[in-house]
């Protein structure tokens, strides 16, 4: 019974928020990011930068909690900032195949191009915000 009232709710088992949400959050999330990085909004630059990555770190953090489904939302926020601040200390790393890559679009969208330490205080921040509002909506 417990497993059809999951099925009925589109709601993994261990996890409260519906899949549904979870995809809406993923859309929403990347079109506010590319909006601020590559629409001129007249936004402050300060703004443009490191929303863009905190946008980016929150949208790792739904896709982390969703494919985690049955894990808690601190877990799963911790695994999301480890693996982005892993992909940010990948900046690291050059060779001229992965600086090209870098200069594309999806080079700078999934990689980005400069480390920087404060891009990874900027997706621990807006991690932090997701499981805040997760275990929010979840109460």
């Amino acid at each position: 019974m417990n497993a059809r009232a999951n099925l009925a709710t589109a709601r993994p088992v261990g996890h409260s928020r519906p899949v549904g949400l979870s995809i809406v959050l993923m859309a929403c999330t990347i079109i506010a990011g590319l909006a601020i990085r590559f629409v001129p909004l007249g936004l402050p630059a300060l703004i443009v930068k490191y929303g863009g990555s905190m946008l980016w770190a929150l949208m790792f953090y739904w896709f982390v909690s969703s494919l985690l489904s049955g894990s808690r939302f601190l877990v799963a926020g911790l695994i999301a900032a480890a693996l982005t601040t892993a992909v940010e200390l990948f900046k690291l790393l050059h060779s001229p195949a992965l600086d090209a890559f870098r200069l594309t679009i999806p080079g700078v969208l999934f990689l980005g191009r400069f480390f920087s330490v404060w891009d990874i205080l900027a997706y621990w921040v807006a991690i932090s915000i997701g499981i805040l509002a997760d275990r929010r909506n979840s109460l």
